[in-house]
């Protein structure tokens, strides 16, 4: 980099990148949970796999987001999949290696993976 210029530039190309929607352009929302007993639980690669899945698939109608706590600590780090008109989805004890089976087999197909799910994993 040689110039305030080309910064500019290489900012204005990676916020391109992160357009900003309104959470009622997504019909699917995947919820992470990003307290501090998450991200101990290692829920920021979570995240990270979910956005980066959902970017490679181009899928425009699922929103991937971060959150407080949400109350079941010995269970992180913990995923909310909310689709409308259906139960919501909570998966439990996540890894980055799980997360392309739930894009595809959830959000895709339309069928949750019962087997990371918390009634599974009490």
């Amino acid at each position: 980099m040689k110039s305030l210029e080309e910064l500019k530039a290489i900012r204005d190309k990676a916020k391109g990148g992160l357009a900003v929607r309104d959470e009622s352009d997504a019909s699917t929302k995947i919820v992470v949970g990003m307290a501090t007993c998450g991200i101990a639980a290692g829920a920021r690669p979570v995240l990270n796999a979910f956005s980066e899945e959902v970017a490679r698939r181009g899928l425009s109608d699922v929103m991937v987001k971060q959150t407080g706590c949400i109350g079941i600590c010995q269970f992180e780090p913990v995923v909310e999949v909310f689709q409308p008109g259906k139960e919501k989805v909570t998966y439990v004890k996540m890894t980055a290696d799980k997360v392309a089976e739930i894009v595809t087999e959830h959000i895709v197909n339309g069928r949750p993976v019962t087997k990371y799910t918390i009634g599974a994993n009490e």
